[in-house]
């Protein structure tokens, strides 16, 4: 994205959903990363992780509209203005739940120390963002020079095929879409093919926590099973294609 040696605006568009990708393809001079932060806990987690891994970025736009109840650009600004309290929680934010619970202190007056903000919350004018940009370009600030404080990571774990497969107690499932009644059937098995239970639904979500709340499933890898077939049956349906269950 960054065009030049010196990229150093960030821009969050807040709850706007398309505006970052037209900045994007606008190519302001200047912008070296765009992208939204919906919500007043993780999502400024976020943000903060990603602007203080680049040390050359100095200014951040809030652009777009603030997010109804989260408020994530008002919660940007009351960071900075007022910082956070002992419970990481930010002090002055009008959001629901505006706790930093995946960031440190230390990360969090990196990133203040770092950034100056520029408020252009409510405004979704690429021309008047674009050209915010290219005049903070132009005054060419030197990369942060405090060494970034150290981000905390979360282990990564790579997923892979189960190693046992465990019966479920409960029984087991018999899944029958009916389209022409739009209907999904499911019927209700024990593990030695007792009919025990049947249960129609037109959606996947009703059914599933139908069952769930009837406690017929006791396993949570039967759980998930269940829930990727109930979808695919109902897709089978909408789109008309034949469903086929699979095993666990």
């Amino acid at each position: 994205m960054c065009r030049s040696q010196n990229c150093h605006v960030a821009v969050s568009t807040l709850g706007s959903e398309t505006l970052a990708g037209e900045l994007v393809q606008a190519q302001p001079a200047g912008l070296s990363i765009v992208g939204k932060t919906e919500t007043e806990n993780i999502g400024i987690d976020k943000l903060i992780k990603n602007t203080i891994t680049n040390p050359a970025i100095r200014f951040l736009i809030l652009a777009g509209s603030d997010p109804e109840g989260h408020f994530s650009g008002k919660t940007i600004l009351a960071l900075f203005e007022n910082g956070v309290d002992e419970n990481m929680r930010v002090v002055g934010s009008p959001g629901r739940r505006p706790v930093l619970k995946n960031v440190t202190l230390e990360e969090v007056t990196t990133f203040t120390n770092q950034v100056r903000i520029i408020d252009m919350i409510g405004s979704e004018s690429i021309v008047a963002i674009s050209r915010n940009i290219e005049e903070l370009e132009k005054s060419l600030p030197k990369s942060y020079s405090i060494r970034p404080a150290h981000i905390e990571e979360v282990p990564r774990i790579k997923a892979g095929e189960p190693k046992v497969l465990k019966l479920d107690k409960a029984g087991y499932f018999v899944i029958i879409p009916e389209p022409t009644q739009n209907l999904l059937i499911v019927e209700h098995y024990s593990n030695d093919n007792k009919l025990l239970h049947a249960v129609e639904g037109e959606d996947a979500r009703s059914i599933y926590f139908t069952v769930i709340e009837n406690g017929w499933i006791s396993e949570l890898s039967h759980a998930a099973y269940l829930g990727k077939e109930l979808e695919k049956a109902e897709l089978s349906m909408r789109l008309g294609f034949k469903y086929v269950q699979d095993g666990m």
